[in-house]
């Protein structure tokens, strides 16, 4: 009768699995369309189609997913709001990313199949990633997308620079998912079971002597380990910057949104479904098994801004600053998940999705620009407003955007985390929040200096030819699109808010 039982349970649950089975077999079909279409002149135009078309199909399916959160295969998958969400954010970005590949020659017409295979399998991993309530599925997961990064990042074979990238990411990717199992198998041995959603109430039940706190500690930390290296936080963050500058143009602009909201989805639902207590009176989860949980948050994301905006001072290399910035991103990110609140959880929403518009769209112009001078240099930035006027215009407003300025959509995603963590510094023990907050607005001040660098290049120094660079039309109109999205939900922010409040519905069990 269990058999049965559990047998029909899986069946049920492939029903509401289709968007992930589309990508499953998307991935497949593409491989096969690459071989067949070979030696196609049209091949990078119908397998664009044929990758958007898998995308799209995914879409569809998932638009019909039901409301009510539930779980699927016996407690493995949640498949609630919080997932969708997630999932839609992930479409997007690998959509984008087709489309940015596809106008440019980052990736040679032979090979631009095999990349986006790739990319789709790396999209069916995020997807597990945001729904993952057990800690197998969770590794499983992140191997999934860190494996195929591995191939992508190294996709050059001839440039030493991309060698290099894909080796110290396969090194710290394998130091980092040891260490995750290694914490798994303590959880594990502590409370019987990899089943995410039962952990709240059993870390309850722990007895608080310190070798059982001291373990705990230990397990959580190494378990952070695999999150904090997909989203670059400090001190996992050492292979971000080699990996932006070696990789192809357009999977870095992909790895710096689509796998670093993935890490946040897997956090959020690790942190506020198992290591927080039920809410209190304030709203508020707090911390149980008597260990402060959102300080240790807090301290990583202090850390994780500060090394990621002072270090982005000195960089020459557009793409090294911009992984450094986007180090930066995620220690500002981290403040909601320090918050433990309904709001933080809000506030990470909202700057992920802000955060995929502004960062694409500035790796974008980075795309542009190297392709007309075959440089990554800030100093072939300068007189960028005479020679490209939109690429500048619009890099101005990524920019902005990115510092968190008003009226420009980062604005609005900054503020949001700022006020989820002074929420919570009236809490008893709170005054850290108030420390937390201060230390990202100067934090904040720093980003503008190193941005207001690209800022004067581009408009306030002559440049070295007067000689204009030429973008594909297709290319203007993203960065168009890009930047009116930035200028409109930087001054309406309500769309924002009500689908990330509608999203907040997180499976606790």
């Amino acid at each position: 009768m269990i058999i049965d039982r559990l047998i029909q349970e899986n069946l049920d649950s492939t029903g509401w699995f289709r968007p992930e089975l589309v990508l499953t077999f998307g991935t497949l079909a593409l491989i096969l369309l690459d071989l067949g279409w070979k030696r196609s002149a049209a091949r990078v135009r119908l397998l664009t189609l044929a990758t958007l078309t898998v995308l799209g199909l995914s879409a569809v399916f998932l638009a019909l997913q039901p409301a009510t959160p539930q779980t699927l295969f016996n407690q493995l998958i949640a498949n609630d709001s919080f997932a969708l969400f997630f999932k839609w954010l992930f479409l997007a970005a690998a959509a984008l990313t087709v489309i940015i590949a596809s106008l440019g020659n980052d990736f040679p017409p032979a090979r631009i199949g095999e990349f986006f295979a790739l990319l789709v399998a790396i999209t069916l991993g995020m997807f597990l990633m945001a729904s993952a309530t057990d800690l197998l599925l969770i590794y499983m997961s992140i191997e999934l997308v860190s494996m195929v990064s591995y191939v992508l990042a190294g996709y050059k074979k001839a440039d030493r620079k991309a060698a290099e990238a894909s080796l110290k990411y396969v090194i710290y990717g394998g130091v980092a998912s040891g260490i995750m199992l290694f914490g798994m198998s303590y959880l594990y041995g502590l409370l019987g079971t990899t089943n995410v959603l039962e952990y709240r109430r059993l870390l309850e039940a722990l007895p608080a002597t310190a070798p059982v706190k001291l373990t705990l500690v230990l397990a959580v930390v190494f378990v952070s380990a695999g999150v904090g290296y997909k989203i670059a936080a400090v001190p996992w963050h050492m292979w971000c910057p080699d990996v932006y500058e070696g990789a192809p143009t357009p999977f870095t602009a992909f790895l710096s949104v689509g796998p670093k909201a993935a890490g946040f989805a897997v956090a959020l639902r690790f942190f506020y479904s198992a290591m927080a207590g039920p809410a209190a009176a304030n709203g508020f989860s707090q911390a149980i098994a008597g260990i402060p949980w959102p300080a240790v948050i807090g301290v990583l994301s202090a850390a994780t801004m500060t090394l990621g905006n002072f270090t982005a001072i000195v960089q020459t290399n557009m793409k090294r600053l911009l992984a450094y910035s986007s180090i930066s991103h995620a220690g500002y990110a981290l403040m909601g998940v320090a918050a433990v609140s309904q709001t933080g959880m809000q506030a990470v929403m909202m700057y992920m999705l802000v955060y995929l518009v502004m960062n694409l769209g500035a790796f974008l112009v980075v795309i542009a620009v190297a392709q007309a001078t075959g440089s990554e240099s800030i100093f072939d930035y300068r007189g960028l407003a005479r020679r490209q006027p939109l690429a500048a215009l619009t890099l101005g407003v990524f920019l902005f955007s990115l510092t968190g300025l008003p009226p420009f959509a980062g604005f609005a995603g900054k503020w949001y985390l700022f006020v989820s963590v002074l929420e919570r510094a009236g809490d008893p023990g709170g005054g850290w929040y108030v420390a937390l907050a201060i230390v990202a607005a100067l934090n904040t001040a720093v980003s503008l200096y190193y941005y207001a660098r690209i800022l004067r290049a581009m408009f306030l120094e002559a440049p070295f030819t007067e000689e204009p660079l030429v973008s594909p039309v297709g290319t203007n109109v993203l960065l168009g699109a890009f930047a009116t999205a930035i200028l409109v939900f930087g001054v309406w922010w309500a769309p924002m808010i009500d689908w990330t409040k509608a999203s907040l519905t997180l499976f606790r069990g």
